[in-house]
């Protein structure tokens, strides 16, 4: 009788950190898909909401002209920003996703905000203009963040629109 071969391993489960991780990932979509939406109580501005059973959170990556900093002015663009958040999430239901800081240093909550329908605020809200890409913590989609931007500068939306004081028309 011949002696047995040892059977042909995929590459991937030859790394069992791999293995592990493809695992944690799919546990985490799982978890992710399976907690249901919590309600948005309140926009506070264009990068602050409050979220029923959270409380305030701040958008991850995100930073939107001032509207309600006790020691500035209302900044350029900052009312529209603060509209176009409340537009998109007052009284919504939403997914939170965290990163590496689950709090800053205000005790707020730090998370990525998805809607019902799957639509990725944070980046939304860059990519329409109505904010820049905070990038002075890396974050997981701070790349991603960083292209929106220059596209919606490129494409002069919002912040970058040639109306005055406003925005050109979403696409």
């Amino acid at each position: 009788m011949p002696p047995l071969r040892p059977r042909e391993v995929h590459p991937l489960f030859r790394h069992p950190f791999a293995v592990r991780c493809g695992i944690a990932f799919l546990f985490g979509v799982m978890a992710a898909a399976a907690v249901p939406g919590q309600s948005v109580e309140r926009v506070v501005d264009g990068d602050t909401i409050i979220v029923e059973g959270v409380g305030r959170v701040r958008l991850i990556g995100v930073d939107t002209p001032e509207t309600v900093h006790p020691n500035r002015r209302v900044e350029f663009f900052g009312k529209e920003a603060s509209a176009f958040t409340k537009r998109l999430l007052e009284g919504k239901r939403v997914r939170l996703e965290y990163d590496q800081e689950r709090q800053d240093r205000y005790g707020r909550t730090l998370a990525y905000v998805y809607l019902e329908n799957g639509t990725f605020v944070n980046a939304e809200i860059i990519r329409r203009g109505y904010g820049h890409a905070y990038t002075r913590f890396p974050f997981r989609h701070m790349e991603a963040f960083r292209q929106f931007e220059r596209e919606a500068r490129d494409n002069r939306r919002g912040l970058w629109g040639t109306a005055v004081g406003g925005s050109n028309p979403p696409d």
